[in-house]
């Protein structure tokens, strides 16, 4: 008599399911984005973002260690700022505001590591991730600039910086930089695979940092961030980011690009990291407060899917609630 298979048996109990599950988060999975702002006791709401704040240096470091106690290993900074010039000169200023929360994190929990994002769009009166040059993203003139970034937030003690502008070459020219001023333990986390995608909406509105709406302005990030049709194009870029000295590589958004992150982790021998964007985090708000998802359920599903197609750390808004829920 030929026996049925029966995978059923592996799912018939609640215990049973937790022992053969193939795929597991962990707190120390995930990475918290969190925006910085100038003042002192601000916790500032975002109105495109529920549930996360503009926070304050002061406010940065008690929120820093809320997270460290979670289990969480790792935050990454966003600079919000009032200053903005064509060239985002406010970017690289050694008393800059993402300069002095590095400072203060290191000397209020040296146990955490402090990630950095390193691109102009915060800092610039148009809007772009680059310098603007005759309507254009000068790519060899934002490179100088971003490496001038890397190098104040090293100086400040970042642990690693997070170059996001996709300029070609810029991984290399920092990494360069960084060694010829005595920091090469500082790391690099490389936006490598970061695509032109509407699920940037909700930051762009956090930080205000949108293309401006000007003549000599492009009008969107196409010409440097990836077209989403393209996969091959990725593991090129990925190649070369690691060729030139990136310890990490990233694929953002997640959701959308899981293939991408599938096929990263098959081909290269080095951590890839990939970012759940503000998009992604508002869509899951959005249907649970319509009821259409548990909200707890869908977080769930989508971190283990970022985590099951390879992802080995996360960044997502979803940090504090998915460890304390992890905790419970």
């Amino acid at each position: 008599m030929d026996l049925i298979q029966r995978p059923r048996r592996l799912r018939r109990t609640a215990s049973i399911r937790t022992l053969v599950r193939e795929t597991r988060l962990h707190p120390a999975d995930f990475v918290q984005p969190i925006f910085v702002i100038g003042g002192e006791g601000v916790c500032e709401p975002i109105d495109s973002m529920p549930g996360q704040y503009r926070l304050s240096v002061d406010e940065l470091v008690k929120e820093s260690v809320a997270l460290y106690e979670l289990g969480i290993p790792a935050i990454n900074l966003f600079g919000y700022s009032e200053e903005k010039d064509p060239g985002g000169s406010a970017s690289y200023r050694e008393d800059g505001l993402i300069q002095q929360a590095i400072r203060a994190l290191k000397a209020g929990i040296p146990e955490m590591s402090v990630q950095t994002d390193v691109a102009l769009d915060p800092y610039t009166d148009h809007g772009h991730d680059g310098v603007l040059v005759d309507g254009e993203i000068a790519n060899d003139a934002s490179v100088e600039v971003l490496t001038r970034m890397a190098l104040s937030h090293a100086e400040a003690g970042v642990d690693w910086v997070a170059p996001s502008d996709m300029m070609d070459g810029r991984i290399g020219a920092i990494r360069v930089a960084l060694d010829d001023d005595g920091f090469e333990d500082v790391g690099i986390l490389a936006y490598s695979a970061k695509y032109a995608s509407c699920f940037y909406g909700p930051f762009r509105g956090a930080l205000k940092s949108a293309p401006r709406k000007r003549d000599d302005v492009p009008e969107d990030k196409k010409t440097y961030q990836m077209d989403y049709a393209n996969v091959d194009e990725a593991i090129k870029e990925i190649a070369l980011d690691i060729e030139e000295g990136a310890d990490v590589v990233m694929v953002k958004p997640a959701l959308a690009y899981l293939d991408v992150i599938a096929r990263a982790s098959e081909t290269f021998d080095v951590p890839v990291a990939a970012y759940n964007v503000s998009g992604e985090y508002g869509m899951i708000l959005a249907a649970a407060e319509k009821g259409w998802v548990d909200r707890e359920d869908a977080m769930f599903e989508v971190l283990t899917a970022i985590k099951r197609a390879g992802a080995s750390m996360i960044l997502t808004y979803f940090s504090k609630e998915a460890a304390i829920a992890l905790r419970v």
